[in-house]
């Protein structure tokens, strides 16, 4: 968070790499950040330490799902400038396709912002956007 607060008082856009790379399970995942379009993706190179199945192989499932939660928390810190870390308040996540062992993105937008609660969509693909393998819905505190 010293990043993103030192970033905001020199009046810049924080390096959303840094970000991520401050982050230990990030690096262990060797997830890598990007901005367009004011979104922020996420980009997860595939590696054999990532597998849960191996007899398929296919990803797993604890890293989709922190790897959505992340998207979100990042997409949250990004858009509202929070000085502190959202804190989750429920998450659902739907396991729509089997993770296959290639590079994996995630992407998530904010849906709605109150002053308190933010609720956050996220989607986790592979080789094509347009078929998620994962989703996530869920709500975030955010503190002023």
């Amino acid at each position: 968070m010293e990043l993103l607060a030192r970033a905001i008082a020199e009046g810049r856009d924080p390096d959303p790499d840094a970000l991520i790379a401050a982050i230990p399970y990030c690096r262990y995942l060797g997830v890598r950040a990007a901005v367009k379009d004011g979104a922020v993706s996420l980009i997860m190179p595939f590696a054999a330490h990532l597998v849960g199945n191996p007899m398929l192989p296919a990803l797993h499932g604890g890293v989709i799902g922190s790897l959505l939660e992340t998207a979100a928390i990042v997409q949250v810190v990004w858009e509202t400038r929070a000085p502190k870390m959202p804190k989750p308040v429920d998450i659902t996540v739907d396991y729509l396709r089997t993770g296959k062992p290639v590079e994996t993105y995630a992407r998530a937008r904010i849906a709605r912002q109150g002053r308190r609660v933010v609720n956050v969509h996220a989607e986790l693909w592979q080789e094509d956007e347009t078929k998620p393998i994962a989703a996530l819905r869920g709500h975030f505190l955010i503190q002023s």
